[in-house]
């Protein structure tokens, strides 16, 4: 995969000033909240060795309330990231096989008929959970699919008749295993469309399995994470993540981008007209702002800057766009696509002032 460009463009032209956002309505408490995510990926570390923007972008996800598609090859370490996940924020955490004669009730529940009280009873399914892993979505049939999709929507089960919401968070982690073709559902591409987030991962380097071996060879003890906050804190930093401020000119990067997908001859990339078949729909705009207020937090600043969409432009329009058969038949990738797209739309820089509020000054 190639690696995207160092960063966004400089800008051509001057933007207007404007916020995208409300103020918050108390004073972030900067120390504590840049102490809480450093030990939240120090704990992540002690089990994940490497894998560093996987880390960050899952992060990214929960503090969006968006959902995150992993894909890549087996042995990667997606379920151990998920569930030490759970683990660092106190959150319940399940595991779903996605397998071919997988029922919709498998997964979201349904009711039991009681003979000793001729009543039906509600049995609630594995996605009433904080976090949940779904391995290798594309092994089951459309049906369970959307019955998925539909929970992460709706944020809600309707059994019987009767609505059951799910925890607050509630966080899906879904996989695929790109190198399979038998016995394999694909995603439409509405339904991939619905991830906030689709994050690829490669191999690790040389240093770091000769680590994994230290960590998890024969004879040692697996590093075991701690817990970090509690679910109730995790509510919080979403809430901080919502306040973040955006400047227009930060709005105007993402929605620059997104258009790029639509009509590419706009801003100078003729050649693309003949390879994309459909660009990025809205979801990517309000998924790319949304990514870029939460790495802001991440990362110590309370207001995104254009640097912040850049960061999070891969995995938010990697899977939201159509490529022509031309383009297919020329092994072109929409990865190559969104790099040349970052890599052309110029970005709208804000003059910085001193009003960080993770500031030890």
């Amino acid at each position: 995969m190639s690696e995207p460009p160092a960063g966004p463009r400089a800008p051509d032209r001057s933007a207007a000033a404007g916020s995208l956002a409300l103020r918050p309505s108390e004073a972030m408490d900067d120390a504590r909240t840049a102490e809480t995510f450093e030990r939240i990926f120090f704990e992540l570390r002690k089990v994940i060795v490497g894998q560093t923007r996987l880390l960050e972008r899952l992060l990214v996800g929960v503090l969006c309330r968006g959902h995150c598609l992993l894909e890549s090859v087996p042995g990667l370490a997606k379920t151990l990231a998920a569930e030490t996940l759970a683990g660092v924020v106190g959150g319940s955490f399940a595991r779903i096989q996605f397998t071919p004669d997988l029922l919709p009730s498998d997964i979201v529940g349904t009711r039991i008929y009681r003979g000793s009280t001729e009543t039906f009873d509600v049995e609630l399914g594995p996605v009433f959970v904080n976090f949940l892993l779904t391995d290798e979505i594309n092994r089951a049939p459309a049906k369970v699919q959307s019955a998925l999709l539909e929970v992460m929507a709706e944020q809600q089960v309707t059994i019987g008749g009767v609505t059951h919401p799910v925890p607050d968070p509630f966080f899906v982690v879904a996989t695929q295993n790109p190198i399979e073709s038998e016995g394999v559902y694909d995603l439409p591409d509405a339904q991939r469309d619905r991830f906030m987030m689709k994050i690829v991962l490669d191999h690790p380097t040389a240093d770091e399995e000769l680590t994994i071996l230290d960590r998890m060879g024969v004879g040692s003890s697996a590093p075991v994470c701690e817990q970090v906050v509690t679910l109730p804190e995790l509510i919080g930093l979403q809430r901080r993540a919502d306040s973040v401020f955006v400047d227009r000119s930060v709005a105007q990067y993402a929605v620059d981008l997104v258009q790029c997908t639509r009509s590419p001859t706009r801003f100078g990339l003729d050649d693309l007209d003949e390879v994309i078949a459909l660009g990025a729909s809205p979801r990517a705009t309000i998924n790319l702002v949304r990514g870029a207020r939460a790495l802001a937090m991440l990362r110590g600043r309370t207001y995104a800057t254009p640097q912040d969409v850049f960061d999070v432009g891969p995995e938010v329009l990697r899977h939201r766009l159509l490529l022509t058969y031309d383009a297919l038949a020329q092994d072109t990738t929409t990865d190559d696509v969104v790099m040349r797209i970052l890599g052309a739309v110029p970005a709208h820089w804000v003059s910085p002032k001193p009003n960080d509020a993770f500031s030890r000054s």
